[in-house]
């Protein structure tokens, strides 16, 4: 069978919602390349999830931010992560239960990710003189944003912390990405599992934790060269886990 005639096959064969999840991205990210060319502005900016307590926060950022992506890399691992672990668990789940906890577990995500940068502002305040909050808070009112948008940021450390979290935002479906990964781990824990630049097969129940500590090393140390929220990734796996030991004591109150 020629690759053209496969590839159609396959996605006429994928369960509903995983369709409809894969054509809404792709859509999403197509319509901000289109409209970066016509506008010069990046949709992601608009889209993407700020902290709520950024002037730039709406509440449909919540929503939006989980199909908006950063390049196609970004997008084609977790569209293909979605194809490969959601089309499973929607086909056992069902579609209106699998919708429910891929946007559940992105929810998740969000939490997660917003109290880690409460927590965060918070130590980077305790930090700085009192007498200097307004200035820096005007500092990065007025600029801050300019700053982070043109891929830059202010040397100092904790007024660059304030200034990532109060300007910068998140895009992605990783976080609901994670939590089809615990889901399908959770149901089928002796399936194996490998990594294109690690090609040795590990079963879900090892490879899994496994990098579910690595994004909690990656997310406690905070690398400079790091931009990836990784506890977003993490609340999104610790929602599913908590999701499917509910669903297990036979409550059906998610349907």
């Amino acid at each position: 069978m020629a690759v053209q005639d496969y590839l159609p096959r396959q996605f006429n064969l994928t369960p509903t919602v995983v369709k409809n999840l894969l054509i809404i991205n792709i859509l999403f990210f197509v319509a901000s390349i289109a409209f970066a060319k016509i506008s010069h502005q990046d949709l992601n900016s608009t889209f993407g999830l700020y902290y709520p307590g950024s002037e730039h926060f709406r509440p449909f950022q919540i929503l939006t931010s989980m199909f908006s992506h950063g390049g196609w890399a970004h997008l084609a691992f977790n569209m293909f992560a979605l194809w490969m672990f959601g089309s499973q668990l929607e086909r056992i789940w069902g579609s209106k239960r699998f919708l429910i906890y891929f946007l559940l577990t992105g929810l998740g995500a969000s939490l997660l990710h917003t109290g880690v940068n409460w927590y965060e502002l918070q130590q980077a305040w305790s930090n700085i003189e009192m007498e200097h909050h307004s200035r820096y808070m005007e500092l990065i009112r007025s600029e801050g944003r300019e700053l982070i948008l043109t891929g830059r940021n202010y040397v100092d450390r904790d007024l660059g912390k304030l200034n990532g979290i109060y300007n910068g935002y998140v895009v992605g479906a990783s976080g609901a990405i994670y939590g089809l990964l615990i889901g399908f781990g959770m149901l089928f824990p002796n399936v194996e599992l490998m990594l294109l630049f690690f090609p040795v097969p590990v079963k879900a129940k090892y490879f899994i934790p496994l990098l579910m500590i690595g994004e909690l090393y990656l997310g406690m140390n905070n690398f400079s060269w790091d931009n990836i929220a990784h506890f977003a990734h993490l609340g999104g796996a610790l929602f599913g886990f908590l999701i499917i030991k509910y669903w297990a004591r036979g409550s059906n109150r998610f349907f």
